[in-house]
């Protein structure tokens, strides 16, 4: 499986790249469309329950570190592991909850972004610590949020030098760890998933490439 990832400020710009790339022969599957839902006080995006998604992504040095396999040869080094869900949201029943419930359930105020110290144990916040967990569970995030017809929610992407990240927070929001189930569940729930490769790129006389030693290409 191949998946394609087009970005742009303009949807016109993603269709129109999206039809010049069904031109070349490659076989057209599912497309999932995201879009930016405001931002929030750190400048991230927000998810449609309106709390600012990736507050906790990190930066810089920090990002390639979490993001980029490192140290394990050529045709490999710089190349990425992308951990793709597209969650299903139920807006009714988060919407029916109060909003010191929501941010319990989230783990941070939705209005300010503050982390609550005081949240209980299965906020989602307080689950998917990066930093909690050993060795850290640290990946790059760039979910945005979907909506088609009358169904809505958010398509989760994170990269990481491994698919061992994510696998672990994934393990500790289901309670397989410690019996204790991420809040989140209460209102959105997981019905796609799917695990990609992206390989590194490299230079040529060409110009930049992608390094497909690794397929044999």
């Amino acid at each position: 499986m191949l998946a394609a990832w087009l970005r742009s400020r303009q949807a016109g710009a993603c269709h129109a790249r999206d039809r010049k790339s069904a031109g070349t022969g490659t076989a057209a599957g599912a497309r999932d469309r995201g879009f930016r839902h405001g931002r929030g006080p750190n400048g991230h995006g927000r998810d449609l329950t309106g709390y600012e998604d990736g507050t906790e992504n990190p930066e810089d040095a920090a990002a390639e570190k979490a993001a980029l396999a490192h140290r394990q040869g050529a045709g490999q080094n710089g190349s990425s592991f992308v951990a793709v869900q597209q969650w299903v949201h139920d807006l009714d029943a988060f919407e029916a909850m109060g909003t010191r419930e929501q941010d319990n359930m989230v783990g941070r105020r939705r209005r300010d972004n503050h982390e609550l110290d005081d949240a209980p144990a299965s906020a989602h916040v307080k689950r998917t610590a990066q930093e909690s967990f050993k060795p850290e569970a640290f990946v790059l995030r760039r979910s945005m949020p979907w909506a088609l017809d009358h169904q809505a929610g958010l398509m989760f992407v994170a990269f990481g030098k491994s698919f061992d990240a994510f696998e672990a927070q994934m393990r500790r929001m289901a309670g397989l760890d410690d019996g204790i189930v991420d809040a989140m569940f209460q209102i959105s729930r997981p019905v796609t998933g799917a695990f990609f490769w992206c390989p590194p790129v490299r230079q040529d006389a060409t110009g930049m490439r992608l390094d497909l030693r690794q397929v044999g290409l």
